[in-house]
């Protein structure tokens, strides 16, 4: 451990790691849009056996979600009360609701204190079931998620153009690429 990380508390170190996921998660969700936007019209709607069906349907589903979270979090936003809602029907307005909302995300995880990590947040979900649930944990979530659905549109892009056309969306190759590793 260097001295810079150990002079660090568990509160900066959290605050950091929020901040690293949501730059990961613009990062990766960039990459990703930019090979979906290779697809014809045709793969681009196929249901391909995921979750949501096709690239375009997922895509939605994941600015669906983060804005339903982002709307339980910060209590401002437009959010749909569907799971499935299509909220843009081309990609590249979908592109500019996904760029503006992943630097929504970055610049409220930027003000969130110790203090805020520390709390709870109460919500209700698109059910109408109440949860109290540790604001660590919804976020935790958040960022989760779109990986879990990346991965599924990942594997529809491989489909459609072959493996050699998927981007790498690890998080070590983030870190590698911003800087927040270092050869040895």
């Amino acid at each position: 451990m260097t001295a810079a990380a150990s002079s660090l508390n568990l509160a900066d170190l959290l605050t950091r790691r929020y901040r690293d996921f949501a730059a990961y998660n613009a990062w990766a969700n960039d990459r990703l849009y930019a090979v979906a936007a290779r697809l014809g019209e045709e793969a681009y709607r196929t249901d391909g056996g995921a979750f949501f069906g096709s690239v375009h349907a997922t895509l939605n589903h994941l600015l669906t979600g983060d804005r339903m979270w982002m709307r339980r979090i910060t209590g401002t936003g437009d959010a749909p009360d569907r799971l499935d809602a299509i909220l843009f029907d081309t990609l590249p307005v979908l592109t500019l609701a996904r760029r503006a909302e992943d630097e929504r995300i970055a610049r409220h995880v930027a003000t969130l204190t110790a203090d805020d990590l520390a709390g709870e947040l109460h919500y209700a979900n698109a059910s109408g079931a109440r949860f109290i649930q540790p604001l660590t944990g919804v976020l935790d979530h958040v960022f989760n998620h779109q990986t879990h659905h990346r991965g599924q549109v990942h594997c529809l892009i491989s489909s459609f153009l072959g493996k050699e056309a998927a981007p790498s969306l690890d998080l070590i190759y983030f870190q590698r690429e911003t800087g927040r590793t270092r050869p040895d």
